[in-house]
């Protein structure tokens, strides 16, 4: 069907067309489907302050380099979603950590979606973040969300967590979860969706993203 790439500040030159199909994407389900109009853009783009050069993209790309899925993690120690817009959604404090990134902006196309069953592009999505978690040695994602993905997730076997109560923003119920990243969440997904095979194009870029995660541990917001 397809393969998730890795886009990074360092390879996003090399995917700049892909990059825009994935935010004009965002913008036709996040504004067009779920209504999101406070952060709708005249340029048909949906884009905010953490579509950065601190943000790694997991991008579903056809052979015909066509965009059909994607989401977006952010290291914690950074600013992102939970710390700067959501941190009442954990009042014990925001989670971070340099083996903790945020993740955000999960989506898929709305021809490859199956109301009826799991659909297998949001499986190769969510076993493509977890394949590229375990790869860099990322022990937990942190999620603003809303409260139906406690199941979705705990049936996928990533054992979520929440750091606070529900919170109600603009008609929907939202939470901060914590969640685990590993062989075992990894294997449970493979197994959910029935995929067999790693899902993940090039990990030739582990070698920069350890380097720039050293960077992000010497210039870490302190957790708080």
């Amino acid at each position: 069907m397809f393969r998730v790439h890795i886009v990074n500040k360092f390879n996003k030159d090399r995917y700049a067309d892909q990059l825009e199909q994935q935010f004009r994407l965002r913008h036709e389900i996040y504004i067009g489907e779920r209504g999101w109009t406070d952060i709708a853009r005249a340029d048909g783009r949906e884009i905010d302050q953490f579509d950065n050069d601190d943000a790694i993209y997991l991008l579903g790309i056809t052979s015909a380099g066509e965009v059909v899925g994607g989401s977006r993690l952010v290291p914690s120690l950074k600013p992102h979603l939970m710390s700067e817009v959501f941190p009442n959604l954990a009042p014990g404090g925001v989670p971070r950590g340099k083996g903790i990134y945020e993740w955000t902006r999960i989506f898929v196309a709305p021809a490859l979606r199956t109301p009826s069953r799991p659909a297998l592009a949001a499986g190769l999505i969510y076993c493509g973040i977890q394949e590229y978690c375990v790869q860099s040695q990322i022990e937990n994602l942190s999620i603003v969300c809303e409260t139906y993905w406690i199941d979705r997730l705990a049936s996928l076997g990533w054992k979520p967590r929440l750091l606070g109560p529900v919170f109600t923003h603009q008609g929907s119920d939202l939470v901060a979860l914590i969640t685990d990243t590993n062989t075992s969440a990894l294997n449970a997904t493979r197994s959910f969706y029935g995929i067999e095979e790693p899902v993940l194009q090039d990990l030739s870029g582990q070698q920069v993203i350890s380097e720039c995660r050293d960077t992000e541990q010497k210039s870490a917001v302190p957790r708080r």
